[in-house]
């Protein structure tokens, strides 16, 4: 495989894994009273809102209080990181 996709699959794979744990965090960080003014919960609250957000509006996803957006979130991020690496190791194996 060509050495620049396959580092760009890396990295792509790599900055994925991370918005993931960040996904993680900002769910468990939501099932205890965080102090709004810490900085790693204002972190997170704004790497993570945007997302969640769009995905409230298009999709009902609270039930009896339970917010299942951020396991939407965690599996859209997984479906198109698997159909991206995919399509970019198709690529460079047609190099």
């Amino acid at each position: 495989m060509n050495i620049l996709l396959s580092t760009l699959v890396e990295v792509i794979n790599l900055v994925f894994q991370i918005y993931i744990f960040i996904v993680i965090a900002r769910a468990l960080v939501s099932w205890v009273n965080p102090d709004p003014y810490n900085p790693i919960v204002r972190f997170l609250h704004q790497a993570t809102d945007p997302v969640l957000d769009r995905i409230r509006r298009v999709i009902p996803s609270q039930f009896g209080g339970i917010d299942f957006s951020p396991i939407i979130l965690l599996i859209g991020l997984s479906l198109v990181r698997r159909l991206l690496l995919e399509l970019l190791t198709q690529l460079a194996y047609r190099l």
